[in-house]
């Protein structure tokens, strides 16, 4: 190999390395950032995962009991409304991680997070819930509740189903469950949580109307796993349906949140007597 070839060999073996490594490096959300950085994050528009990086350092500091995060609650409670279900799902997260700081009282995160049950994402209502729980607030028992339901998927619009993912996979929050062609244009139908697809409620080459019934997903671990934890603080009887199919020994449902599934039952019933 001449000395040409081996350098652009090299070269590009270090590009193959380089450009995945530094793809991470700008979308980990683990990357410090210092106050300055922080700043422009929260006032990033144009990157929404700018938003969300400054969120979960906000969070991480929050638990240090870090007092300079303060001056950031401001752009948290606004935060709560914005258009990107993504950043208002982490912010509903942040803001449940110190509820027993005056500073949280003051700056409104209670009062925020109870405007956040009435947001049109199943996800940052459920987050808004669990968080509203660590304030000692039970009025986000309904959504907490089906968090461990199944989700339906409808169709946006009216058209013919095209292409659809196999019952029992597992897909992520956003994956692509079904496309549908109309007009000429294909849309892609996309779920909106992390779980595993139950049941298709159509076939290939259907055409079907909005709002008809695609599919049925059952929610993913971590889901299930929080509600449970939430639910064995204030669940209440007429919950324990919910619950109790987790109790079950079944390949998909993991050792801790049988176990867990059982002792919120109990809990509840304790606190029922």
């Amino acid at each position: 190999m001449s000395t040409r070839n081996r350098l652009l060999f090299f070269f590009t073996a270090w590009l193959i390395v380089l450009m995945p490594f530094l793809f991470w490096w700008n979308t980990w959300f683990g990357r410090q950032l210092s106050d300055k950085q922080l700043n422009e994050y929260l006032q990033d528009d144009k990157k929404p995962r700018h938003i969300q990086h400054a969120l979960v350092q906000i969070g991480e500091r929050l638990t240090r009991h870090d007092p300079s995060v303060i001056r950031w609650y401001p752009d948290v409670v606004r935060l709560a409304s914005y258009p990107i279900e993504e950043v208002r799902n982490t912010d509903a997260w942040v803001m449940g991680l110190d509820p027993t700081s005056k500073e949280s009282t003051s700056a409104g995160f209670h009062e925020t997070l109870l405007r956040m049950l009435n947001d049109p994402s199943l996800n940052v209502r459920g987050n808004a819930a669990l968080s509203l729980v660590r304030f000692g607030d039970a009025a986000g028992r309904p959504e907490i509740v089906a968090l461990l339901q199944p989700a339906k998927v409808t169709a946006p619009q009216p058209g013919k189903i095209t292409d659809s993912a196999t019952v029992g996979t597992a897909i992520h929050q956003g994956g692509i469950i079904a496309k549908l062609e109309s007009g000429g244009q294909t849309t892609e139908v996309r779920s909106p949580i992390s779980g595993r697809l139950r049941e298709f409620s159509v076939k290939a080459g259907q055409t079907i109307a909005a709002g008809d019934e695609i599919a049925m997903l059952d929610p993913g671990t971590d889901q299930v796993w929080e509600a449970l934890r939430a639910l064995y603080l204030i669940g209440r009887p007429e919950d324990i349906p919910a619950i109790q199919p987790y109790q079950r020994e079944l390949p998909e449902v993991p050792d801790h949140v049988r176990k867990q599934a059982m002792a919120t039952e109990q809990a509840i019933r304790e606190r029922s007597k």
